[in-house]
C-alpha cells in the first residue's frame, strides 16, 4: 500500500447532494430585522426616553456604514438636540457622559483603521459649540478630529542656523520667538532644537555643524537662558554625567508600544517600515507623516519639559515603573508635532541621536557662543561681531582658539554641564569660569592618556633630551580614589563611572595608607588581581570575573591590589600643573605602602641615552603579565646636557601624502605639497613637552609601548558593525564581518575591512546567537543600515547593533576605492582598508566610544609609507575574503 503522502491525486470527486448555501442565507434574518426597524419611525419623544444603551447600539450599527465626518457630525448633532429638550441637567449629564464613552471609543477605531491603511482625509469638524450659563460660557462634550500636523512650529523652521555665526543676529529673531513661546507656556519649543538637529544632520561639514550649534546656543542664551542646559544635555544625547547613575532603561518593546498606540501601527506595519529604514527615528517619522489625524490635539513640547519627562522615566524605579515610564514615552511621541520632531524624540529615547554633536564639538560651539552673546540682565565682557570680523582667518582661529581652551580645560576638569552652564551664564568666559570649575572632591577629572608608539625606537626618538619615567603598565582597570577629610571615599573608573561598592576592600584600605598631615586627596593607580600569598600578577580577564555592585568585604574571592602612579590633589591643592616628578615625590613620601594590597607602580629613570637600560625593563615587564610599559616625561624643561641631540633629532618633516599621477605621467605639485620645503618653522626645533597633568588630553608627553605594538604587526581596535551568511562549513555562522573605524569628528562609523579569520567554531556559533535577526529578546541586530554607517560597497546579510570592540591585526594598509575609512584624510576620493585582517580578541575593557579613529589608522598609514612602500606599493589591491581559503582557524580562546 502507498504512502498517504505519495498518493497520486485523481480526478474522481463527487461533490455532496446537499445544496450550497451563500453567506446571504446565514445574515438574512439580521437584514430583516435592520430592515423592519429602519421601517418604523420613531418620535422625538421615543428618542428622547431611549436608554444610554440603546442609543450606543444604535450608534454602532450607523457607524459601520458612516465615515469618520459624517459619524462625528451625526453625533454632534444629536448631543445639541438633545441639550436643548432635556430639562434635567443632571440627567442629561450622566447621558452625555454615557454617549461620548461610547462614541469616542468606536471613533477612534475608525480613525486608527484609517490609518492603518495610509488614507487621508482633507475634512475637518466645525468649533465645538458653547452655551452660555449664568452668564459664564461652558464647554458641552463634544467630539473634534485634530490634524496630526496643522500645528507645526512654523517660527523655529524657519530660522538660519546654519549662517556664520558672524552674520547671524539672534536679535532678529528672539522677540517674535518669545511672542510665540508666550502662548505656548513661555519657555522655548522642542521645534527649535530640532530645527537644528535637522540642519546639523543635513551636513557633512564640521565648520557648518559647529556654526549651527553656536547659532542655537546664542539664541537661547539670549531668548531662555533656562532652556540652555536642558538643550545642551539633549544635543549631547544623554541626561546627566557618567558618574551619576541615571539611565534611561527603555527597552525597545516600549518605542514600538508607543508608535503603534499613537500613530496606528500594528505588529506587520511597524515591521515593515523598520526593515526598511532600520532607525528607530526614521520609523517614527514615516509614521508620523502618515497618521492624518488625531483625538487628542497635541501639547507643544518644549525644551524643558522634554529633559524633564527624560529625568523623569531615568529616576522611575520599583513596582509600576514600566507602565510609568510607558506612559511619559507615549505622551512625548503623542505630543510631537510633525515628523521631524518625531524622529528626534524617538532617537533620543533611544539614544541613538546621531547627529555628530560629540563633546568636543559642543564644547567648541559652547566657547563662541558666549564670545559673541551674554543672557540679558548680564555684563560680563565679550567680542563684538564687528570686531570678529575684522580679523583674518588664521587670527580669528587663534582668538577662538584661546577661549575653546579655557572652557575645555574646565570641563576636563568637571565634566559636568550642571555646573559648567550655569556659571558660563553668570561670569562668561574668564578666571573666575576656571575658578568655579576646578577640582572638586568626589567629581572625577577626566584621566590624562598616552599616545601608542609603535616600539621601543620610536619612544626614544620622541624623547630624545628629556628625562623621562619608564613604569610597568600592568594589566588591570585603570581607578581615580577620591578621599575627603572625613574619609568618605569614592572610586571612579576611566569612563567617570563609579566602582566603589565593586572595591570595599580598597576602600576600607584607605585609612592605613594615608600618611600622617594627609587629609584629603586624589590619586590614580591600576587595580590588578593579585595572588594575596605570592604577590604573582593575574589577568584582566580573572579581575573581570570580580561582582561589579554589592560587594561584601567577606565575600571576596578575587584579590587585588592598587598599584598608584600619580597624585592630582592633596589637602585641598591642586597639583596638575606641577612637574610629574614633583607629583610623584609627594605621593611616595606622603603615602604608607602595603605590600600585596597598595604599592606603587615599579619605574625606572632614564635617558635616550638608555636604550639598553630601557629593553631590559621592558622585557622584565612583559615576563610578568604586564601589558608593556608607560613612558613619562619628568621635567618641563628638557635636559642641557642634550640639547643638541634634540635639535638634530626633531628635524623631520612628515611624509607627503602620494597623489595619483596627472596625464602625461608628470605629477603636479600643489601647494600642500610644497608645505615644508625650506620651511624654516617647519625644521626647527620643537616645543619643549610639559611634565603637567593635563586631563582629557592624549599627549607625547605620556607615551605608551604595549607589547602587542612591539611586534612586527600593528592592532587596531575596530567595531563590528555588519555581516554576511557563510558559506561551505561556515554557511550556519556569520562571515566574512565587517568592521569599521569610528570618526571622532562625525560620530559615524567607517567601514575598513571584511574579517574572516583567527575566528573559532565556538565564537562562530556564540556571534551567531548574540546577533540573531529571528531572536526576539536578544536581538542585537538592526533592520537596515543605519544612517551613521559609511558603506555603500554592499548589502551585508545582517547589520550589527555597534556595541562591541574587537582587537585585530593586519600585515598592512592601503589605499581602497571600497571602503570609507579616513577617506579625505590622505586622499580625497580613497579610503584606507586592511589587508589580511585577523581577529585577536574581544576588548571588554573598551567601549565603542573608545575604537580606534579614523585619524589613527590615517597616522599609521602614513608612518608605514614613511618607512618604505608596502609589497606591490600602491598598485596592491585589497585582498577579498574568501570563505574556503583553506586556512588553518586559529584557536583562540
Amino acid at each position: 500500500m502507498s504512502s498517504p503522502a505519495k498518493r497520486r491525486k485523481k480526478n474522481d470527486h463527487n461533490g455532496s447532494n446537499q445544496p450550497v448555501r451563500s453567506l446571504d442565507y446565514f445574515f438574512a434574518r439580521q437584514k430583516e430585522v435592520a430592515k423592519d426597524e429602519s421601517n418604523e419611525p420613531q418620535t422625538t419623544t421615543e428618542a428622547a426616553n431611549a436608554s444610554p444603551l440603546e442609543t450606543t447600539m444604535g450608534n454602532e450599527r450607523e457607524s459601520a456604514i458612516l465615515t469618520d465626518e459624517e459619524l462625528a457630525r451625526k453625533l454632534q448633532e444629536e448631543w445639541n438636540k438633545e441639550d436643548q429638550i432635556q430639562n434635567a441637567p443632571q440627567m442629561l449629564e450622566v447621558a452625555h457622559h454615557a454617549r461620548a464613552t461610547a462614541s469616542n471609543a468606536d471613533v477612534e477605531k475608525q480613525v486608527i483603521g484609517r490609518s492603518k491603511t495610509g488614507e487621508e482625509s482633507t475634512s475637518s469638524l466645525d468649533e465645538p459649540p458653547k452655551e452660555q450659563r449664568n452668564g459664564q460660557s461652558t464647554n458641552i462634550h463634544t467630539l473634534g478630529l485634530q490634524s496630526a500636523s496643522a500645528a507645526e512650529d512654523t517660527v523655529s523652521a524657519n530660522i538660519p542656523f546654519d549662517q556664520s555665526p558672524l552674520t547671524f543676529n539672534p536679535s532678529e529673531y528672539v522677540a517674535e520667538l518669545k511672542s510665540h513661546w508666550a502662548s505656548e507656556g513661555g519657555n522655548a519649543t522642542y521645534a527649535l532644537l530640532t530645527r537644528c538637529f535637522v540642519l546639523v544632520n543635513s551636513t557633512q561639514s564640521r565648520i557648518k555643524i559647529v556654526d549651527t550649534l553656536v547659532n542655537l546656543l546664542r539664541t537661547l542664551i539670549e531668548g531662555d537662558p533656562e532652556s540652555l542646559l536642558p538643550a545642551v544635555w539633549l544635543a549631547t544625547n544623554s541626561v546627566s554625567p557618567p558618574y551619576i547613575d541615571l539611565e534611561l532603561g527603555l527597552g525597545g518593546s516600549a518605542i514600538s508600544k508607543a508608535l503603534k498606540k499613537v500613530c496606528g501601527l500594528d505588529n506587520a506595519g511597524l515591521k515593515t517600515l523598520y526593515n526598511k529604514y532600520g532607525d528607530a527615528g526614521d520609523v517614527a517619522y514615516e509614521a508620523k507623516k502618515r497618521q492624518s489625524f488625531t483625538l487628542r490635539k497635541p501639547k507643544p513640547l518644549t525644551i524643558k519639559s522634554v529633559f524633564e519627562s527624560l529625568v523623569k522615566i531615568a529616576n522611575s524605579k520599583g513596582q509600576g515603573s514600566q507602565e510609568m515610564k510607558q506612559r511619559v514615552v507615549e505622551r512625548l511621541v503623542q505630543d510631537a508635532r510633525g515628523a521631524e520632531e518625531s524622529r528626534y524624540i524617538v532617537r533620543t529615547l533611544v539614544q541613538h541621536l546621531r547627529i555628530g554633536a560629540v563633546k568636543t564639538t559642543m564644547l567648541i560651539a559652547l566657547s563662541r557662543a558666549f564670545m559673541i552673546s551674554r543672557p540679558p540682565g548680564t555684563n560680563f565682557p565679550i567680542c563684538t561681531v564687528e570686531y570678529l570680523a575684522g580679523h583674518k582667518k588664521d587670527e580669528l582661529a587663534k582668538v577662538y582658539a584661546t577661549n575653546e581652551e579655557v572652557v575645555k580645560a574646565c570641563f576636563a576638569r568637571h565634566p559636568n554641564y550642571n555646573d559648567l552652564i550655569p556659571a558660563l551664564l553668570e561670569v562668561g568666559i574668564c578666571d573666575e569660569l576656571v575658578f568655579q570649575c576646578g577640582l572638586t572632591l568626589h567629581i572625577p577629572l577626566r584621566p590624562m592618556l598616552g599616545s601608542i608608539t609603535r616600539d621601543l625606537g620610536e619612544m626614544l626618538t620622541k624623547l630624545q633630551g628629556r628625562d623621562f619615567s619608564c613604569e610597568f603598565k600592568y594589566d588591570g582597570q585603570r581607578a581615580q580614589v577620591h578621599c575627603d577629610d572625613q574619609g568618605k571615599v569614592t572610586i571612579f573608573s576611566r569612563h567617570l563611572e563609579v566602582m566603589t561598592d565593586k572595591y570595599p576592600d580598597l576602600v576600607a584600605l584607605v585609612p592605613k595608607l594615608r600618611g600622617e598631615g594627609v587629609s584629603s586627596f586624589i590619586l590614580e593607580g591600576e587595580v590588578v588581581a593579585i595572588d594575596r600569598e605570592t604577590g604573582e600578577l593575574r589577568t584582566f580577564q580573572t579581575l573581570a570575573n570580580r561582582a561589579r555592585k554589592d560587594v561584601v568585604i567577606g565575600s571576596v574571592k578575587i584579590d587585588v591590589c592598587l598599584f598608584a602612579f600619580d597624585l592630582m590633589y592633596l589637602n585641598g591643592e591642586e597639583l596638575i600643573n606641577r612637574p610629574f616628578r614633583e607629583r610623584r615625590e609627594l605621593l611616595r613620601s606622603l603615602f604608607v605602602e602595603i605590600p600585596h594590597h597598595f604599592t606603587y607602580v615599579r619605574n625606572l629613570d632614564a635617558t635616550s641615552a638608555d636604550a639598553e637600560a630601557v629593553q631590559e625593563f621592558f622585557k622584565s615587564a612583559t615576563d610578568i603579565k604586564c601589558e608593556g610599559i608607560m613612558v613619562k616625561v619628568l621635567d618641563n624643561l628638557p635636559n642641557p646636557d642634550l640639547q643638541t641631540e634634540l635639535e638634530i633629532a626633531n628635524q623631520v618633516v612628515a611624509p607627503p601624502t602620494p597623489k595619483k599621477p596627472a596625464k602625461g605621467g608628470k605629477s603636479k605639485k600643489t601647494k600642500a605639497d610644497t608645505v615644508g620645503e625650506n620651511d624654516p618653522a617647519i625644521t626647527s626645533r620643537r616645543k619643549a613637552l610639559l611634565a603637567t597633568y593635563e586631563p582629557d588630553k592624549r599627549l607625547d608627553s605620556w607615551l605608551k609601548v604595549k607589547k602587542d605594538y612591539n611586534t612586527s604587526a600593528d592592532t587596531l581596535d575596530l567595531i563590528p558593525i555588519a555581516a554576511w551568511h557563510g558559506q561551505g562549513r561556515k554557511a550556519k555562522w556569520w562571515s566574512p564581518i565587517l568592521l569599521a573605524v569610528r570618526n571622532a569628528e562625525t560620530g559615524s562609523l567607517e567601514a575598513v575591512t571584511k574579517c574572516i579569520s583567527g575566528f573559532t567554531d565556538k565564537f562562530y556559533a556564540a556571534n551567531r546567537t548574540k546577533y540573531d535577526p529571528d531572536a526576539s529578546e536578544t536581538n542585537n541586530t538592526l533592520g537596515g543600515k543605519p544612517s551613521y554607517v559609511d558603506y555603500d560597497a554592499g548589502h551585508p546579510d545582517v547589520w550589527f547593533e555597534p556595541q562591541e570592540v574587537w582587537e585585530c591585526a593586519f600585515a598592512d594598509i592601503t589605499l581602497s576605492p571600497t571602503y570609507t575609512a579616513a577617506i579625505g584624510l590622505v586622499d580625497e576620493a580613497r579610503g584606507l582598508s586592511l589587508r589580511f585582517p585577523r581577529f585577536l580578541k574581544v576588548r571588554e575593557d573598551k567601549s565603542i566610544e573608545e575604537a580606534s579613529e579614523a585619524g589613527f589608522l590615517a597616522e599609521l598609514w602614513r608612518k608605514q609609507e614613511a618607512r618604505g612602500p608596502v609589497a606591490g606599493g600602491l598598485a596592491v589591491k585589497e585582498a577579498a575574503p574568501h570563505e574556503d581559503d583553506g586556512e588553518e582557524e586559529e584557536q583562540v580562546e
